[in-house]
């Protein structure tokens, strides 16, 4: 508990304060029988949020997840690459001419963080090609994620492991069969290359990759029968973008597309941005004006943390963990 009583004594105010009650929040709202679904933009496994997340996984403090494609992705170029990844802590300082040459040793720049072509991108679609022409072959469809389930359960990978494997969100998910719902996955870098196989030939279907609709009827299927008044499902957001909008969507979809209005709204809210409110700014949008589209209601329990959702969101999942 060394982590929570240090922010409880000194986080008192401000979006300190937003911190504590967004923790405390999440943990009521498990506590009183409730689900959640986390959902990750920007790069956060990039960040190594699955040190913290693939816990959150493992105690059951954590349902469902929604991810950008380059979070699903790259969570395991981590776990089969990370030694191989260099830190480029001056990145603010370097040049067009610095950032050619990374270019050339073929090292993809995320903000301070270079993910090596080679060792990561590659080598996992040298595996996952395997399974596209699998399912492909056999007339089968799958989801972005479940292809990677596939690939991490059998063990293929494991021979290249280079981070401890508990610290991997994709392979603690894996092992529970945990729901996550990835729209706009053709958005990625194995989507682009799924692209290229197409094109090419080696995948002859190209709905062998199941799509973002799919995902989001998946997503419908699996709300209705998670969500009761007694055990409300609720949304922490890390970031904005696809991976926020698109599932927090689906409780107006069910109510005013399928009329199921019994489905009871989102049972709690919380979203960590450093963007700010603006014209049409989905991102920097207050969560109160989710109410005039029928996500949140006007009692929900609403947070909202402006701050780097990489320095906060390991500080509130503390807490959520009782570190």
């Amino acid at each position: 508990m060394q982590v929570t009583n240090f922010l409880r004594h000194h986080f008192r105010h401000f979006n300190a304060a937003a911190l504590i009650d967004a923790a405390d929040g999440y943990n009521k709202h498990l506590a009183d029988g409730g689900k959640m679904m986390i959902t990750l933009a920007g790069a956060m496994s990039t960040a190594e949020l699955g040190i913290q997340l693939a816990e959150l996984i493992r105690q059951d403090k954590v349902q469902i997840i929604s991810c950008t494609g380059a979070n699903l992705e790259e969570d395991i170029f981590n776990l089969v690459a990370h030694d191989f990844y260099e830190r480029v802590p001056h990145y603010r300082d370097l040049t067009a001419a610095d950032e050619t040459a990374l270019l050339k040793r073929h090292m993809n720049r995320v903000t301070d963080t270079c993910i090596p072509e080679e060792e990561a991108m590659r080598r996992l679609e040298h595996s996952v090609l395997k399974f596209w022409e699998k399912a492909d072959k056999a007339g089968e469809a799958y989801f972005p994620h479940e292809f990677f389930y596939q690939i991490l359960l059998s063990g293929e990978l494991e021979q290249y492991y280079q981070i401890d494997p508990k610290n991997s969100w994709m392979l603690a998910a894996a092992e529970k069969n945990l729901p996550i719902i990835c729209p706009g996955w053709e958005d990625s870098t194995l989507g682009n290359i799924y692209a290229g196989h197409v094109m090419t030939g080696d995948v002859k279907n190209v709905h062998t990759m199941r799509t973002g609709i799919q995902y989001m009827m998946y997503l419908a299927d699996w709300y209705t029968a998670q969500a009761t008044d007694e055990s409300k499902v609720g949304f922490f957001q890390i970031g904005g973008g696809i991976a926020g909008d698109f599932p927090i969507c689906v409780v107006p979809m069910l109510h005013q597309d399928l009329g199921r209005h019994e489905v009871p709204l989102w049972g709690y809210f919380c979203q960590i941005s450093d963007s700010t409110t603006s014209y049409g700014s989905y991102s920097g949008a207050v969560p109160n004006e989710k109410i005039t589209w029928g996500k949140l209601g006007e009692h929900t329990p609403k947070y909202i943390i402006e701050s780097d959702a990489t320095i906060v969101a390991p500080l509130v999942f503390a807490i959520v963990l009782g570190q």
